[in-house]
């Protein structure tokens, strides 16, 4: 008797664990849902012989942060980041700037006729871009400490709190952090 009444419970208590555990096991497909990334685009076709340093600093860049994403501007598109190359010290508009937006990256040809390295300085300036001030004076370490890491300085990657500081402005995707003030800043020691 004992036995009949408990086999049916038992079979309807193991029922309701495995209904219970549904939920749990959908958490870590929740979990996995692809980041809302913002995709800036931009135009290197007036960076002349910086053109392979601004690819290199995107690639920097595109693998040290998940929440925006750099990819070159197609024929006719508008570039968020236009990059220039001339004859004056490195310079570029303070981000971060957003997707309809515009900011501008100059290569200016000063800083690597004094020793700096381009692909260091071309990942700089976008970091303007992507809304990080300067960091100086600094060490190399810190990549937004520009022309204070020295001229033997060649580290193009971001630190931890700067790849923390441009996930944060793009947080949310498209509506992420603040608009785009446009102050110039020119990075002379």
């Amino acid at each position: 008797m004992l036995r009949r009444v408990l086999t049916p419970l038992l079979i309807a208590l193991s029922a309701l664990a495995l209904v219970g555990a549904a939920p749990a096991a959908a958490a870590p497909a929740e979990q996995s849902q692809p980041l809302r990334q913002t995709v800036l685009y931009y135009d290197a076709g007036q960076a002349a012989e910086y053109t392979s340093a601004v690819s290199e600093a995107v690639d920097v860049w595109n693998s040290s942060v998940s929440n925006v994403r750099l990819e070159p501007a197609s024929a006719g598109r508008r570039a968020e980041i236009r990059i220039i190359a001339d004859d004056g010290w490195p310079r570029a508009h303070l981000g971060p700037v957003r997707p309809g937006g515009q900011v501008t990256v100059w290569m200016g040809r000063e800083g690597t006729a004094e020793g700096y390295d381009a692909v260091r300085i071309a990942a700089h300036e976008l970091g303007h871009s992507l809304g990080l001030p300067d960091a100086k004076p600094g060490p190399c370490s810190s990549l937004m400490s520009g022309s204070t890491g020295g001229v033997n300085c060649t580290d193009p990657y971001p630190d931890a709190s700067e790849r923390s500081r441009v996930e944060a402005n793009y947080g949310s995707g498209l509506t992420g952090g603040r608009p785009t003030d446009g102050q110039l800043l020119v990075d002379r020691a």
